[in-house]
C-alpha cells in the first residue's frame, strides 16, 4: 500500500520549465556559449551540476562554471520567479492525498530558497510534511540522492511504500534507482514515450487530471 507521495515541483506543480530554460540560455550566452533553447529545455529537471556538463567542457566548468550558475540563479530570481504560476488543482490534489491518509514530501532539483517560494505559489505550505532540494544532495537528478534524502526524512517509509510524481525522465530515473515507482505528468513538456521509457508506470496530463482520475491512479491502488 502506498503510504507516501514524493513530488517533484518544477514542471510538475508549477509552470516554470520554459522560464528556467530561458534563464539558462541567457546565462550561457553571457559566458560566450550560444546554446539552442530547445536543447537547454530538454535538460531542465536536472540540477546545475548535471545540466552544465552537457554544454560545457571540463575546462570551462572549472574556469567559470560556478560563476555561470550563480549568474543564472540571479537572473531567474529577478526576471522569472515572479512570473511562475501553479498548475490548476495542486492544492486540491494535495488535500485529497492527505485525506487519503498518505504523507507528502517534495524532492526537487531546485535550490532551497526557490523551493520555499514555490510552496507559497502553489499554496501547499501547510500540506507538505518533508522536503529535499539540491542543497540536500551531492548530485542532483537523474542521480538518486534527492529521493534517498526524502525517504530518510520520511523515516519509516520503505521505497515500495512510496510513489514519486514528476514531469521529466530524470525524475523517473532518479526515483527508480531508489526503488520508487513514478507517475509521470505531461505538463512539463516531455513527451509520453520518453516518460514511459524512463520508467513511469502511469502518465497523466497534469495535477488536475491526476486529481480527476485519482481512484484509477496508482495512488489509490492497494
Amino acid at each position: 500500500m502506498i503510504k507516501a507521495v514524493i513530488f517533484d515541483i518544477d514542471g510538475t506543480l508549477v509552470d516554470s520549465v520554459d522560464l528556467h530554460a530561458q534563464a539558462w540560455k541567457e546565462a550561457f550566452k553571457h559566458f560566450g556559449k550560444d546554446v539552442p533553447y530547445e536543447q537547454v529545455r530538454h535538460q531542465i529537471g536536472k540540477g546545475g551540476d548535471q545540466l552544465m556538463p552537457v554544454f560545457l567542457t571540463r575546462e570551462e566548468l572549472e574556469e567559470f562554471g560556478d560563476e555561470l550558475e550563480e549568474y543564472r540563479s540571479k537572473i531567474f530570481k529577478r526576471d522569472s520567479l515572479p512570473r511562475v504560476r501553479a498548475f490548476p488543482k495542486v492544492r486540491e490534489l494535495f488535500q485529497k492525498i492527505k485525506q487519503d491518509g498518505k504523507r507528502i514530501a517534495l524532492a526537487s532539483s531546485a535550490k532551497e530558497d526557490e523551493l520555499k517560494v514555490y510552496k507559497k505559489i502553489a499554496q501547499i505550505e501547510d500540506l507538505v510534511e518533508e522536503e529535499t532540494s539540491a542543497d540536500d544532495a551531492d548530485k542532483s537528478k537523474p542521480h538518486p540522492d534527492i529521493f534517498k534524502a526524502a525517504l530518510e526524512r520520511l523515516d519509516d517509509i520503505k521505497p515500495r511504500e512510496a510513489i514519486a510524481v514528476g514531469d521529466t525522465p530524470y525524475d523517473a530515473e532518479a526515483a527508480g534507482k531508489t526503488g520508487i515507482r513514478t507517475i509521470g505528468l505531461l505538463c512539463g513538456g516531455f513527451p509520453e514515450d520518453e516518460l514511459s521509457a524512463a520508467g513511469c508506470t502511469a502518465i497523466f496530463d497534469d495535477p488536475a487530471d491526476l486529481l480527476a482520475r485519482y481512484n484509477e491512479s496508482p495512488l489509490a491502488q492497494l
